[in-house]
């Protein structure tokens, strides 16, 4: 509370001198009031668009005419007017032969015009360069993932053509729409090969990046949607990153459940605080501003720990600083509870970090022992143990991490140990077959869709 008297103390007082300045002219003879004028209503241009979707597009419009856009006099057509150069530059049927050019794809650089803090804190995070990577960068994870969309979901292995719109199927209809594409337009300046819409990563053709309506989505861009669980759901969800349903599982989801609807959802940024609700939301730890901590779109910034990727390690670069984040999070977590809670529940967190990483580290040394011996098949999809060890990291590993950091016991314990032990187990027993045998067994016996 202390922060945000100290907004409205320095917005009080900015209000006196303006008006204390304002008297003090008045009573001047040498001084002359300052003239403030404000406008307000739509230039032709922005009204044709809005009289037109209101005809052709009324969802749209509707959608808008509810959200604080057009309340700020913010159109169609401050969004979407682009520079008649610009790589996206295209006409819809009401504006041929004019000259004014409009893009269907708003990025983040659009929404930057207006809000500069929160675009430099997004691109900054994991939802931006770092989210498309995991989808197009072929050396990331020696290109894995990208021969996991491409040559097995996209049927390349049963000849379908790679780089066709077939093919590519499971990337555009499931992973670009959480992490983003690198969109291609045709002739026309439009999007084509399903590259658009995407997820949050998404690369424009004009070199921007993000997708701010992945969170505020178009054309309300309401912040309580943003702030509500139901936001992050949408991606942060499934066997590998149940993120959604460890915090509705957890005591803070159940406390949004039962009365979540009655909080108050629509107090201004660095004002929502305690209060406004009982228990947080994943905006709450992640991005919002609490206690003496300042809203930011960087999400990031209060993680320790990189609980994603094969080995746990404090994040650092690019991911984040993990000291840091530590501390920041401990930030969060104060102004609900005391200080023995806070340190018991971290610890839990780091002891959990190093279990799963004592089994990883086990996994890769007979990874290695086998590579040696030439006891791994070149397709790891069609290798037990190499299968097992992705389900390992990727999805029981990962739910035993996250299930702890965020209180979902169950996902911690059953969806997560439980499984990663019996995952560790099979693992040996086929390293051990294949040591004492030489050689690999003619057919893997693993469930192909993985621990559940």
């Amino acid at each position: 509370m202390k922060q945000i008297y100290g907004k409205i103390g320095l917005i009080s007082l900015a209000c006196l001198l303006v008006w204390s300045g304002m008297a003090f002219a008045a009573n001047s003879p040498n001084l002359a009031p300052r003239k403030v004028e404000i406008k307000r209503g739509y230039t032709p241009e922005a009204a044709k668009c809005i009289e037109c979707h209101a005809e052709k597009t009324p969802g749209i419009y509707e959608d808008w005419k509810l959200g604080k856009m057009a309340g700020a006099g913010i159109s169609c057509y401050d969004c979407h007017m682009v520079e008649s150069n610009s790589p996206m530059a295209s006409q819809c049927s009401g504006l041929k032969g004019s000259q004014i050019f409009i893009s269907p794809m708003v990025s983040s650089a659009t929404c930057a015009r207006c809000h500069p803090s929160e675009v430099d804190e997004f691109l900054k995070s994991g939802h931006a360069n770092l989210s498309r990577a995991a989808v197009y960068d072929k050396n990331k994870a020696g290109g894995v993932l990208v021969a996991l969309q491409v040559k097995n979901e996209g049927a390349g292995f049963l000849g379908v053509e790679e780089g066709s719109l077939v093919n590519h199927a499971s990337r555009t209809g499931g992973c670009q729409m959480c992490h983003g594409s690198v969109v291609e337009v045709g002739p026309d300046n439009k999007p084509i090969k399903s590259t658009w819409p995407a997820g949050v990563g998404t690369l424009y053709p004009d070199g921007s990046v993000g997708t701010c309506t992945v969170c505020h989505t178009r054309h309300k861009f309401s912040v309580a949607e943003a702030r509500k669980p139901e936001a992050c759901a949408s991606c942060h969800l499934g066997p590998d990153h149940p993120d959604i349903e460890i915090y509705l599982e957890s005591k803070h989801g159940q406390i949004f459940l039962t009365d979540g609807e009655d909080w108050e959802w629509e107090s201004a940024p660095g004002t929502w605080q305690p209060g406004d609700y009982r228990a947080p939301t994943c905006a709450v730890c992640h991005m919002s501003g609490i206690g003496e901590l300042e809203t930011t779109h960087n999400v990031n910034d209060r993680l320790k720990w990189d609980l994603m990727h094969k080995k746990s390690v404090i994040r650092s670069g690019a991911r984040g600083d993990g000291v840091k984040g530590d501390k920041l999070m401990r930030k969060v977590c104060i102004n609900c509870h005391g200080e023995s809670h806070i340190d018991n529940t971290r610890q839990t967190l780091d002891s959990a970090v190093a279990l799963y990483n004592t089994y990883w580290a086990e996994a890769v040394k007979m990874k290695k022992d086998l590579a040696a011996k030439g006891l791994l098949k070149k397709d790891a999809w069609k290798d037990g143990y190499q299968e097992l060890m992705y389900y390992l990291w990727h999805h029981t590993g990962r739910r035993a991490r996250q299930g702890t950091a965020m209180n979902g016991p169950d996902y911690a314990h059953w969806h997560g140990f439980f499984q990663v032990f019996q995952v560790m187990k099979d693992m040996q027993d086929i390293y051990n077959w294949r040591i004492e045998n030489n050689k690999i067994e003619e057919l893997s016996t693993v469930m192909s869709s993985g621990p559940l």
